[in-house]
């Protein structure tokens, strides 16, 4: 069960771990961490010593209020760390972004992956995926990421998130991406209440079982804190966030997007013996 990224292939019949690498100034756990091309570098370093098998770089923030930046701001921020990761580390480099110019201008700087939480709805976006040829994430997310947390309503959240991922599959596939370079992620945490995220764990399987591998993305999110201390520290949320990647990875999720690498990867190890999957 190899999927392929551009030159790389990743075996996606056992869970792996996305390290997640915002080059931002205002991300809700690590903003301005990262934001320097030489210090984002060195903290890749240590994601892929820790057992990251893919680096996905964010040049605009998509918490609940963020504020867009420009396209300028984005590229600035975003290749020059793409370039480097791409021409010195062995790792599959994934881009957070929506905008068009970013996905081609990333797909030449030597992106492997598209991982946009709009899935590709943003005007231009899907047009500019299919112009690079690379892999892509489909992500559901109800409304926009200013607004998003806005008491949203749903009848039945799994049912939903399912029926949009499949929609935007076709949509996606009508234009020319094969199904076999699509992701998809149900989006935890976009546009979604306390009770919709635990709804969606819980059911994950019915995400999994559409016939595309899984992304999911918990970690350190408010979902893990509104259950333990709400004032606790993003860092303070790593434990159990390790634990939803187990219950991720156990209910099919093949790649799970963590800042805590290490001790996912750890996690993961349980779930990969106690599948029989063996120790990797």
């Amino acid at each position: 069960m190899n999927f392929r990224f551009r030159n790389k292939a990743l075996d996606v019949s056992v869970p792996q771990v996305m390290g997640i690498l915002n080059v931002t100034p205002d991300s809700f756990s690590d903003g301005g961490l990262f934001d320097r091309p030489d210090v984002a570098l060195r903290h890749a370093e240590s994601m892929i010593a820790e057992g990251a098998s893919i680096l996905d770089v964010g040049g605009e923030s998509t918490r609940p209020g963020a504020t867009p930046v420009s396209t300028q701001e984005e590229l600035d921020r975003v290749l020059p760390v793409v370039r480097a990761i791409a021409t010195s580390l062995d790792v599959i480099v994934s881009v957070d972004t929506s905008n068009p110019i970013v996905i081609s201008e990333a797909a030449n700087a030597g992106a492997h992956l598209i991982n946009d939480v709009r899935a590709l709805r943003r005007e231009g976006a899907l047009e500019a995926a299919v112009a690079c040829g690379l892999p892509v994430c489909l992500m559901h997310m109800k409304g926009e990421p200013g607004v998003m947390q806005d008491q949203p309503i749903y009848d039945n959240v799994v049912d939903e998130v399912s029926d949009f991922l499949l929609r935007r599959v076709q949509d996606v596939m009508a234009a020319g991406i094969p199904k076999d370079q699509i992701l998809l992620d149900p989006g935890f945490g976009f546009g979604k209440s306390l009770e919709h995220n635990y709804q969606l764990l819980n059911r994950l399987e019915q995400i999994s079982a559409l016939g595309f591998p899984v992304l999911t993305g918990l970690s350190r999110k408010r979902m893990i804190a509104a259950i333990l201390n709400g004032d606790m520290s993003p860092e303070q949320r790593d434990g159990a966030s390790a634990a939803a990647a187990v219950i991720c990875a156990m209910k099919g999720a093949r790649i799970v997007r963590a800042h805590d690498v290490k001790a996912t990867w750890e996690a993961l190890q349980v779930v990969r013996a106690t599948l029989g999957e063996g120790h990797v």
